[in-house]
């Protein structure tokens, strides 16, 4: 005869499968706090690398790609990460995180995938033309293009500094300006 205090195997194997169950969300717990913080601390960097502040409402997907590509050097007609222009800097972005394909040219970008729009419409993901050359300031010459992030603050792959972020309001930028151009 069984005592009182020994259990069926029925509540037994139900024991077991609570126990089971209680240790599977402890871990469950712990690891989606573990996710978090890493996912935290990588918001973090990307936005301290861009010098930028976060946003819940940004790209992150564009922040994230964008940090990936700062200090690359500029090498015209540069094509990877050991070198790159500006071009190829916003044709690889774009195709990465928007999924578009957009010229190899900066003015081609600017005529065949753009729709030119001023300064005070640009959103996070448009595009701005410059003309940077010594030739006189003229609204069909481009020669430099970045990618708008937010804040004044664009992406680009400078001739002297590599990828970096620049600000619209700085002397130079303000003045070589042609447009933006919101990708159709």
């Amino acid at each position: 005869m069984e005592s009182k205090m020994s259990m069926s195997m029925p509540a037994k194997k139900m024991n077991s499968l609570r126990c089971i169950l209680l240790w599977g969300m402890v871990l469950g717990f712990f690891s989606c706090s573990t996710t978090q913080h890493l996912e935290r601390k990588e918001h973090n960097e990307v936005y301290d690398k861009l010098g930028l502040k976060k946003d819940r409402k940004d790209n992150f997907a564009l922040y994230r790609e964008a940090a990936s590509w700062m200090h690359v050097p500029h090498v015209d007609g540069g094509t990877s990460r050991k070198g790159t222009d500006c071009s190829f800097l916003v044709h690889t972005l774009y195709k990465t995180v928007y999924h578009k394909t957009l010229e190899r040219n900066s003015a081609a970008m600017l005529n065949k995938n753009c729709e030119r729009i001023s300064k005070n419409r640009l959103k996070e993901g448009d595009l701005v033309f410059f003309n940077t050359s010594t030739k006189p300031k003229s609204n069909s010459y481009i020669n430099h293009v970045g990618i708008y992030l937010k804040d004044h603050k664009f992406l680009h792959a400078s001739t002297y500094k590599g990828v970096m972020v620049s600000d619209l309001e700085e002397d130079y930028y303000r003045k070589t300006l042609v447009c933006g151009g919101r990708v159709k």
